[in-house]
């Protein structure tokens, strides 16, 4: 078999394919300005952060975390489930009764696993993206991390223990704290 390099768009006849040609002769028009309905940063961040929430196993809560650098590059991404080698068939679900028979034992929550995830050196002076406001456990990991923003999808714990002594330390530990705004834009993604 002999491999033969042709242009891009060649038709085999020495000239371009219609499609290429008129994609060449598009672009030449609209050199001068730039699409104007792309997504903003936060939108892009926050959807990647929800995209992770998606494959938490979790019948009840799904959360996503997503670390970003000052340079705005994806650096780390967590969701909620049990640690590695832990079967999320084998391992109970449930939130009530026996503690040892409730997730709450077994789970490591979104902005705990984007932590540990990556495997690059330091955090410091990153941001994070998470769909739900971190607890207490999770705002101690990001304080050691180094972490200097949290942008937060949604608050619906604002008034358990929980997230009150995690807002007092990302406080006193000068961390940056915003609600992410919804554009109120849908993005369907086919997969």
């Amino acid at each position: 078999m002999q491999w033969v390099r042709r242009p891009i768009g060649y038709n085999g006849s020495g000239g371009r394919s219609d499609a290429i040609g008129q994609a060449a002769d598009d672009r030449g028009k609209n050199m001068s300005s730039k699409r104007e309905d792309y997504i903003s940063w936060d939108e892009y961040f926050m959807g990647v952060a929800a995209l992770a929430g998606m494959r938490s196993k979790d019948p009840n809560t799904q959360v996503g975390a997503c670390i970003v650098s000052s340079q705005n590059k994806i650096l780390s991404i967590g969701y909620n489930g049990l640690p590695i080698g832990c079967s999320d068939d084998e391992f109970p679900w449930n939130r009530e009764g026996n503690p040892l028979e409730n997730k709450y034992f077994y789970t490591t929550h979104s902005e705990l696993n984007a932590i540990l995830n990556y495997r690059g050196g330091s955090l410091e002076g990153t941001k994070m993206y998470v769909t739900l406001f971190p607890c207490n456990e999770c705002a101690k990991a990001i304080i050691q991390a180094g972490i200097k923003e949290i942008i937060f999808k949604t608050d619906k714990y604002a008034d358990t223990p929980s997230v009150i002594a995690s807002k007092r330390m990302l406080k006193a530990a000068g961390i940056s704290c915003r609600r992410y705004l919804p554009s109120g834009r849908r993005v369907e993604i086919d997969l």
